[in-house]
């Protein structure tokens, strides 16, 4: 029996990206269904959406009453999922810097078997952005480098937001508990999935720089990665110690 997918979608001022998106999107994959979780677009994307949806048994929408992060939409629409029996939950950019074309990839991983949680990753081999400028590049590399060298999570690109959840993961973890946003979320829910004992798998994708409408990176969301990654990095290695010494008392 096909797996049943979801492909979540936040948006906040999206509608001149998300129409592209979307048809992009159904393109190369048909078969799937798209969640669009609004936080209150002022710009109408919301509405557009819940307009496409009315044609398209498809396309779902959630609309939320105020912009309350990247983090939040995300467990709203995993909640969603699972409360809609979806076998795989899929995190995709509304912007277009996530080629449909890439999502086949993480797509047959994850259908498979051979990972819990499937990244696609611009670091590692046959991975690329196109169009970043350098500074862009430098502060995704360092903080990718940074979360390795903290954490020893051994995900190449941890802070990546091009995901395939398969349903146990979502299942298990406390989606409640999370209350991380921007990249720090996207480290925080690798996180959470390798300390519960799922495997990770990154595939190459290709990363391009959006077109239309605004990013939403800001100078905030950078801070709280960084400091939360340091305690995470410390509760981590304190767990490995105590299995450490739990193990050498037994053995």
């Amino acid at each position: 029996m096909p797996s049943k997918t979801l492909i979540v979608i936040p948006t906040y001022n999206e509608r001149l990206a998300l129409p592209v998106t979307l048809s992009s999107l159904f393109e190369q994959q048909p078969e799937v269904d798209v969640l669009v979780v609004d936080d209150g677009s002022p710009d109408g994307t919301g509405e557009w959406a819940e307009e496409r949806a009315g044609s398209d048994p498809r396309i779902h929408v959630l609309h939320r009453s105020e912009k309350s992060g990247l983090g939040m939409a995300y467990i709203a629409g995993f909640e969603w999922a699972l409360a809609r029996d979806y076998d795989i939950i899929c995190e995709f950019d509304a912007d277009g810097s996530h080629r449909p074309l890439d999502l086949g990839q993480l797509l047959d991983v994850a259908r498979s078997g051979r990972a819990d949680l499937v990244i696609g990753s611009r670091w590692v081999p046959g991975g690329a952005i196109v169009d970043w400028p350098r500074s862009r590049y430098f502060l995704s590399r360092g903080a990718n480098v940074y979360v390795n060298a903290v954490m020893g999570l051994g995900v190449r690109d941890a802070t990546a937001g091009f995901r395939a959840y398969t349903r146990p993961v979502l299942e298990t973890l406390d989606l409640s508990g999370v209350q991380s946003q921007g990249y720090c979320f996207q480290i925080d829910m690798a996180y959470r999935t390798v300390e519960a004992g799922f495997c990770i798998a990154e595939v190459p994708v290709v990363f391009v720089e959006r077109e239309l409408g605004e990013s939403k990176m800001s100078g905030s969301i950078i801070t709280e990665a960084f400091t939360k990654v340091a305690g995470w990095g410390l509760t981590r290695r304190r767990n490995q110690l105590r299995r450490l010494l739990r193990r050498s008392k037994t053995g």
